[in-house]
């Protein structure tokens, strides 16, 4: 087992499901302690839709590793080099967005997995493990084991080919781009369609089949989030830094400008 355990993954095999605070704007090391003591599960950090560079994102990865909040990153893209940079930085996981084949996740998890599971380069030491200086034939395994893989379904197609794409060896868990699929349907906005009911419905039926997790992004009102958990989402982007921030502070100011 790695030095540093990936609780996310260690809950999700316990029952629980796991919420996570998602890192966009936010720059700031304490920023994993903040979001554990909310209670947040798990950091959803992410460089596709923001101009974080990798130094940041490592920096907040080794920070949330000690204190039991499972640093994930969302690369850019599929590129190899996208997942290995931020998994050497102290990435526990990864989450590659617009992935619409199975083929296109085996190529993930050969990315993302040390043989002979996958192609990755061996590397030390790992801020996942301690930087302790294990044996390598250790090391590898304990990673692998560690590491949590996410393919995201963002289009039709993806939607047509979920099954597969579920069943691959090595991906945990297949997360619906709710907002990327209602664009690409032809129904912007339109969260709570009932097309994207039922495909939330395909996709959670995939994962319970393949035996990992389904998972919601981009889904953020009350309402829509209960409504697909118990369908059987497990796991969820809690919020994001800059929505609650804001949330927070028009509260604020709200009750302050009650009282003048």
């Amino acid at each position: 087992m790695p030095v540093i355990a990936n609780t996310m993954k260690d809950k999700l095999a316990a029952g629980q499901n796991v919420y996570s605070f998602n890192v966009v704007a936010s720059r700031y090391l304490a920023t994993p302690g903040i979001a554990q003591a909310c209670g947040f599960d798990w950091l959803f950090i992410d460089t596709e839709h923001n101009t974080m560079d990798l130094d940041t994102v490592s920096a907040i990865c080794i920070a949330a590793l000690p204190i039991g909040i499972t640093p994930i990153v969302r690369v850019a893209g599929p590129e190899s080099f996208h997942a290995t940079r931020v998994l050497d930085g102290g990435a526990q996981g990864i989450i590659v967005p617009h992935v619409n084949t199975a083929t296109e996740a085996r190529q993930v998890v050969s990315n993302c997995k040390f043989p002979p599971i996958g192609e990755r380069s061996v590397t030390a030491p790992a801020p996942q493990l301690g930087f302790e200086a294990m044996p390598a034939a250790d090391a590898m395994p304990a990673l692998n084991e560690a590491t949590f893989i996410v393919v995201m379904v963002e289009t039709p197609e993806a939607l047509e080919n979920v099954d597969e794409m579920a069943a691959v060896a090595g991906v945990d868990c297949v997360l619906i781009g709710t907002n990327d699929l209602c664009a690409t349907m032809g129904i912007p906005g339109q969260i709570g369609h009932e097309r994207i009911v039922d495909a939330y419905a395909k996709v959670i039926a995939a994962c319970e089949k393949a035996g990992n997790y389904p998972g919601m992004g981009g889904v953020y009102a009350e309402v829509l989030m209960a409504q697909y958990i118990e369908l059987g989402i497990r796991v969820a982007q809690g919020g994001g830094d800059t929505a609650l921030m804001m949330s927070a502070g028009k509260a604020r100011m709200k009750f302050l400008s009650s009282l003048s």
